[in-house]
Formats: structure tokens, C-alpha cells, sequence
């Protein structure tokens, strides 16, 4: 079966490091570490509730300049929880934990110019990218739709700015809306392929491809409100 490291809807990214810091940030005592991470393990929806909490979003925050105890993932999925709530939006689980690993991939630069992780070199160009999908294997044609996809969300939902700017002063042909457009539609075409049923993803790209806009500003809110200015300098167009 085809696995990728973006193909993540749940939340065994967090580990007991992530654990202990959730644990020792608890308002109220608690008890033994073992037999409080044993509980949580075994009680998923437990933990699902204290990443949406105030005392676990306040934690973060306070030590978001240097992320000490803090995997991206768990600090990405405090702060898209708390971006949808917001923006009085819900969000399905699955998607935010998609997100959250995506974003927690996407921070390394090496790891968002490729379509996996160990290709010799990144691709610089979207229409590079359509173009191998049209001789690539079933398997990785369907892993770029969804780079496509992850990319255009990744990049208009925290660097919308950057995108504009070398539009309009660079003379770069492509604006906010050719990535929007391309990552509505290949989140929709990777929602159809045979992979996305195999590995639970066929509802998440649809729904992303369905929801760009608002997942995409939910990312714009994310990243004005919460976190600082990102050295990170996008190149795929």
C-alpha cells in the first residue's frame, strides 16, 4: 500500500514528549505521567478536547518564540483549532490534523519543493509538475495532485502577501488566484483517484478542494494573529 508522510488525519504525531508537556500544563493535579498518558492514549476524544482548550492555546502562545517541549505538529493543531474557533468555524478533525501535520512538513523548505520526501531535487514550477503527472505511474500521479494541492493551500494561506507582491512588482504572471485555482482543482482530482479511498483521504482533499477559500483564510488568520514573521521564501509557481 502506497504511504506517504502528508497522508496523516489522526494524532499519533504526538508522542510523549507532546504528552508530557499537555500534561504538566494541565490546570488542575494530576497524577502519575505513565498512568495520565496511558489514559489519554486509550481515550482519543479525551485529547481531541484539551488540544481545542484555553489552557493548552495559552501554553503555547507563552512559549511560541521558542517552541521549548513543543512538536509543530501539536503547535500547529492548538493554533488551527483556535483559528477556526475565530472564525466561529468547527472544522472537521480529520482536517485539522491533516493540516497541522502538513503545515509541520511544509516549515522545512526541502520537504515543500518535493513531491516526497526522498526526491533527489525539489520542483520549482507548478506546470513542471503537470507535466510528470502526465507520464508518472498511477501511484505518483496521485501524489502530485495532492503536493499540488497541499502546496497552493500552504502558500495562500500563509504567504498570500509574498505571492501578490511578486505579481505585482516582480512581473510574476501568476497571482493569488492561479493558486487557488489549481489547488481547488487538484485537491478535487486527488480526491478521485484509487490512493485517496486507500488511505482514508478521499473526504479531506474533497473537502479541502470544496472549502479552499475558507480553509485557505483560516491560514491568513492563523498567521497574522499567532505567529511571527516566517524566514521561509516559497519559489514554486
Amino acid at each position: 500500500m502506497l504511504r506517504s508522510d502528508f497522508a496523516r488525519t489522526d494524532l499519533s504525531r504526538i508522542d510523549n514528549t507532546d504528552l508530557k508537556f499537555i500534561i504538566e500544563n494541565f490546570p488542575l493535579p494530576v497524577r502519575d505521567f505513565q498512568e495520565i498518558s496511558s489514559l489519554i492514549n486509550n481515550l482519543p476524544n479525551t485529547l481531541e478536547s484539551m488540544l481545542g482548550s484555553d489552557f493548552l492555546f495559552d501554553s503555547v502562545c507563552d512559549r511560541e518564540h521558542l517552541l521549548l517541549g513543543v512538536s509543530p505538529f501539536l503547535f500547529f493543531n492548538v493554533l488551527l483549532r483556535r483559528s477556526l474557533r475565530d472564525h466561529s468555524h468547527k472544522g472537521d478533525r480529520k482536517i485539522v490534523n491533516y493540516l497541522a501535520n502538513l503545515l509541520a512538513l511544509f516549515v522545512h523548505s526541502e520537504r515543500m519543493h518535493r513531491v516526497e520526501r526522498n526526491d533527489p531535487q525539489g520542483q520549482q514550477y507548478i506546470v513542471d509538475l503537470i507535466k510528470e503527472s502526465e507520464i508518472a505511474d498511477t501511484d505518483r500521479r496521485f501524489l502530485i495532485f495532492a503536493h499540488i494541492g497541499n502546496y497552493a493551500l500552504f502558500v495562500t494561506g500563509l504567504f498570500p502577501q509574498w505571492i501578490e507582491y511578486r505579481h505585482r512588482y516582480k512581473r510574476r504572471p501568476v497571482d493569488l488566484q492561479y493558486f487557488i485555482d489549481f489547488g481547488r482543482a487538484y485537491f478535487q482530482r486527488a480526491s478521485g483517484h484509487p490512493r485517496a479511498r486507500e488511505l482514508g483521504l478521499e473526504d479531506v482533499f474533497l473537502q479541502l478542494s470544496t472549502v479552499f477559500d475558507g480553509y485557505r483564510v483560516v491560514l491568513n488568520h492563523m498567521s497574522a494573529k499567532y505567529l511571527s514573521p516566517s524566514p521561509l521564501s516559497p519559489q514554486l509557481a
